[in-house]
């Protein structure tokens, strides 16, 4: 099995459900990968909007999710730790963990969920944002996956 990422709310390319948008109770999406490559100690999950108005919006930042660990349950708690020791970062709303698609009216915007493979842990606080992760993930990724979604108003 290659390393792929999945959710049960959404296919690739479908529309994201209501209940993981600002229309909706704004939880995250049930996310499923398998199969990280041998030597993973970590994974790291952003996820963003390249159709912004304002150009790319970030939705989510997680990292340090232990490198056994095979999915993010719905409903992530906004809180800069997780229990399994992860960590959330500032998304573009400036709030800590998930803030679910809230595009204005027109064309359905894509949502990329963009998961990473490590070779490390990063040393980096709760409250970093993508561009601190980024850096830091640098020569680090044994491999990487995408899940887009859609959506509209």
């Amino acid at each position: 099995m290659a390393f792929t990422l999945t959710s049960p709310a959404f296919k690739e390319g479908d529309l994201i459900p209501k209940k993981f948008t600002c229309e909706g109770p704004d939880l995250s999406p049930q996310l499923r990968w398998g199969d990280p490559p041998k030597g993973t100690k970590s994974l790291a999950l952003i996820a963003d909007d390249p159709d912004a108005p304002v150009g790319t919006w970030v939705h989510w930042v997680i990292f340090n999710l232990p490198g056994e660990a095979t999915e993010l349950t719905e409903g992530v708690p906004t809180q800069e730790t997780l229990p399994n020791g992860a960590r959330q970062g500032l998304n573009d709303f400036k709030r800590v963990g998930y803030g679910g698609p809230c595009p204005p009216p027109g064309k359905p915007h894509r949502y990329y969920f963009k998961l990473y493979a490590l070779d490390t842990t990063l040393n980096l606080k709760p409250r970093a944002i993508k561009t601190q992760v980024l850096e830091a993930i640098k020569g680090r990724i044994l491999a990487e996956t995408q899940l887009m979604g859609r959506f509209g108003r």
